[in-house]
């Protein structure tokens, strides 16, 4: 259990993060879905954005995500539950645009993952589940 007066920075920490986590998610998508033309250019500097940014964003989500969860006692609510699904499938289309964006910089064939079609309903269903906590 946290201390009571840790409970709003563990928040905000969660909050920040998954803020960076999803604009890069966005990012991506904006690259892959402009191509190979504007794509190739602007590769090499999203994949380094992901890399320093959007990573570490995403691990933070997940530790200050579970953090507060252990601290609420919500393991057992199935509003998490399913939050914890929808997250799960942002970092796995996360992990598919991350692997299209290498390729992409390397010059070799990438099929496109229209995935990211998922990325605005899961958000906003993730925003509703976290406030709402219903």
């Amino acid at each position: 259990m946290i201390p009571l007066h840790a409970y709003p920075w563990l928040k905000a920490l969660h909050v920040a993060c998954a803020l960076l986590f999803v604009g890069g998610v966005f990012a991506n998508s904006l690259l892959l879905a402009a191509g190979r033309a504007a794509g190739a250019r602007t590769a090499p500097v999203l994949g380094r954005w992901d890399r320093t940014v959007t990573v570490p964003a995403m691990l933070g989500v997940w530790a200050f995500g579970i953090g507060l969860a252990i601290s609420g006692g919500w393991f057992t609510y199935g509003w998490l539950q399913t939050k914890l699904a929808l997250v799960v499938l942002l970092s796995a289309i996360h992990g598919l645009q991350s692997g299209q964006i290498r390729r992409l910089a390397e010059g070799t064939d990438f099929k496109p993952v229209w995935a990211a079609a998922l990325v605005v309903p899961s958000v906003i269903a993730i925003a509703v589940l976290a406030v709402i906590k219903p």
